[in-house]
């Protein structure tokens, strides 16, 4: 089997690296959240389901971006097609680095939610006005409870979940970023 470093040619073998090891720890990390939530019950609040937003778009981005890199190889070796060259995997890479410190963002505001350093959305965080009627407070019932986005599920070697997803997001910026500055040599 031949190596990944002598399959690629020169100034490729890294960058695509990067978005290949990007795309599989962004999918690994979303696809632990949904397990959690739908083996393990653990239900998600209002802002762990929008940190989950930059998965959604970086993870897509992510897959391009490895495809661009592999038609820059077929490029290279005179095979045509391919989505284009690894000018294009670069720049696709360089929006997963940036999609991804949005969400190393959204992680650090969640848990500077749980941790009480600033308040967070009033929606989950237990600041409820009073329901205006009976009706509204049936609909209320029927909703079922609010998961409180200022209170952490569980806690890992001291970090919350949101903690973690902000050491991971940045962690996958920091690789898509490496691919990018190694692609531009």
């Amino acid at each position: 089997m031949m190596a990944v470093d002598t399959a690629l040619p020169q100034g490729v073998a890294l960058p695509s690296r990067a978005a290949l090891t990007a795309l599989v720890l962004a999918a690994l990390a979303i696809g632990g959240a949904w397990v959690s939530q739908l083996f393990f019950g653990l239900q998600p609040c209002e802002l762990c389901l929008l940190e989950r937003w930059p998965y959604y778009v970086g993870v897509p981005l992510a897959a391009l971006a490895v495809i661009a890199m592999r038609g820059a190889v077929a490029t290279s070796r005179n095979l045509g097609g391919g989505l284009g060259s690894s000018g294009s995997g670069t720049w696709l890479l360089a929006l997963v680095a940036l999609v991804f410190l949005a969400g190393a963002g959204l992680g650090i505001y969640h848990a500077g939610v749980e941790w009480h350093f600033w308040e967070g959305p009033s929606a989950c965080t237990g600041q409820y006005a009073a329901p205006a009627s009976t009706d509204d407070f049936l609909k209320s019932l029927e909703a079922g409870p609010s998961i409180r986005c200022d209170e952490a599920a569980i806690r890992i070697l001291g970090l919350s979940l949101a903690g973690w997803n902000a050491v991971i997001s940045l962690l996958i910026a920091a690789i898509a970023v490496i691919g990018v500055k190694a692609a531009r040599r």
